[in-house]
């Protein structure tokens, strides 16, 4: 998971709070709140490649460097995948990502019990190591079926 250094973390909140200019302002797009599960006119205000703030359409005077029109678009958070197995999809975890990052899955967990089973440690290596440096965060499980039988 990436993380955010001090100095970057000061410089978000100020830009939350409307001290610091905005790289990118995307007013009056339809929000998907997921957590209320209403649909509304937002603002989403961007600072580096973090979102810094997200309100009510024209609640907020976003000062921003650039400005995109919303209107008629929308904005939801990435889709979790909280259970699978790539090993099945018969791809590595780089094809996956290419594979599913366009739909909106922003994250994946992954249980590598298959390729476990047929490569031991070697194939959960492989799946771990596979899925480092990916435009997807990928989180591999430790499988609870691993071996799959006794003995």
């Amino acid at each position: 998971m990436r993380s955010i250094e001090s100095t970057n973390r000061t410089e978000l909140i100020e830009a939350a709070r409307g001290d610091r200019v905005l790289d990118l302002a995307i007013t009056n797009v339809n929000l998907v709140n997921v957590f209320t599960c209403e649909i509304y006119p937002a603002d989403i205000g961007i600072y580096g490649d973090r979102i810094a703030v997200v309100g009510e359409a024209g609640r907020y005077k976003l000062d921003a460097r650039h400005t995109l029109d919303g209107a008629g678009k929308w904005a939801c958070p990435g889709f979790v995948d909280t259970h699978l197995h790539i090993e099945s999809t018969m791809v590595t975890p780089a094809n996956y990502a290419a594979a599913v990052l366009p739909f909106g899955a922003t994250t994946s967990i992954v249980d590598p019990h298959e390729i476990g089973n047929v490569l031991g440690m070697e194939g959960i290596r492989f799946m771990v190591e596979g899925s480092e440096g990916l435009p997807l965060r990928i989180y591999v499980a430790v499988s609870s079926c691993v071996p799959a039988v006794p003995g």
